[in-house]
């Protein structure tokens, strides 16, 4: 089967940090898993970091990819929610091979049917985004998604156009919530408008001067999906006695907790979607009900794709774009490839 992989750890101008693979075909599938005939992919920093460069050999060759969409070819024994034929989108598990691959195993435990509105490259932008903006704020966080309960209260988003933030927005806003994004071009403002952000303020700004001039003092929840170091003291600063902020990027450095965090009783809140299957845990069937549900609610248009730029067929010289974009910063929404 083709894929993509590496066998060393490059950087990624190295035309063999990424390299165009014949592997052998995956074989039956067992246990808990569907064998998926992958259709499209997008990339996520997860995937960059994963293949920075840095000493060490994978022999057999390592293939990364952990957002996906596809068609379920064959089912394990143990399988109960789905069939051959089924349309599906999932992030998989980091510890195991990745879906940059014409064929992949996953557990069904992960994986979602697709959404019927939307194509397989419209499809694979969402379920790590999607699973890292729920868990975080509806899982981690003591949230609540439905019956809009947080009206009147108010999200920072701090890097709403990226793939986390474009889903977080448009969950938060669902919520009750009134979000606030940062960007810092008037593409990537656009772009949480049309995700729906309420307010768009420039995170290279002062943001407290920002909030003020929209008449808000203080803050309810705060997302930080840029740079934990850069933006812990203003947080602390802006958010509201028992408010919540939620962490996804490690810090450079160590972080006080205590005041004003430990004062106002701020709840820190750390997410990782790869948690459930990186360590087996119980509740693992939580991102195959978090993926249904949010399935449906993009066929009810409650939600949209971030698909933002499609780079062309899955090879190792769109992959290599890709994972340069990411690593440059500045992408808006998600990039994705397709076919083979």
């Amino acid at each position: 089967m083709k894929a993509v992989g590496l066998t060393r750890y490059l950087p990624i101008d190295d035309p063999a940090s990424l390299q165009d693979l014949e592997l052998p075909d995956p074989g039956v599938p067992k246990g808990a898993d569907l064998l998926v005939r992958i259709q499209a992919v997008s990339v996520n920093p997860v995937d960059t970091k994963q293949r920075a460069a840095r000493e060490g050999e994978e022999i057999p060759a390592r293939v990364l990819g952990y957002d996906a969409s596809g068609t379920v070819e064959a089912v394990g024994p143990d399988v109960t929610a789905f069939a051959p034929g089924d349309e599906v989108f999932y992030a998989g598990d980091v510890t195991r091979p990745g879906s940059n691959a014409e064929w992949h195993w996953v557990d069904e435990r992960l994986v979602g049917r697709k959404p019927t509105t939307l194509d397989f490259t419209e499809a694979a932008a969402l379920p790590l985004t999607v699973l890292t903006a729920w868990e975080l704020l509806f899982q981690r966080m003591p949230l609540h998604f439905d019956g809009r309960r947080h009206a009147g209260q108010t999200l920072l988003v701090i890097g709403g156009a990226g793939g986390v933030g474009s889903i977080a927005i448009q969950l938060a806003r669902h919520a009750g919530f009134t979000v606030v994004a940062t960007a810092s071009r008037d593409a990537s403002a656009e772009w949480c408008r049309r995700m729906g952000a309420d307010h768009v303020i420039d995170h290279h700004q002062p943001l407290p001067e920002q909030l003020h001039a929209l008449g808000l003092a203080q803050v309810d929840v705060a997302l930080n999906l840029a740079d934990t170091d850069r933006y812990w003291d203003v947080l602390g600063e802006l958010l509201a006695p028992q408010g919540h902020v939620g962490l996804i990027v490690e810090p450079r450095g160590a972080l006080r907790i205590g005041d004003p965090y430990k004062s106002k009783c701020i709840g820190i809140h750390w997410e990782f979607m790869f948690a459930r299957a990186r360590f087996r845990t119980p509740d693992m069937i939580e991102q195959h009900r978090i993926l249904s549900r949010v399935a449906s609610l993009v066929d009810a248009g409650a939600l949209r794709s971030t698909a933002h730029t499609s780079l062309g067929t899955i090879n190792a010289a769109h992959l290599r774009e890709a994972h340069r974009l990411l690593e440059g910063g500045g992408v808006i929404g998600k990039l994705v490839l397709s076919g083979w």
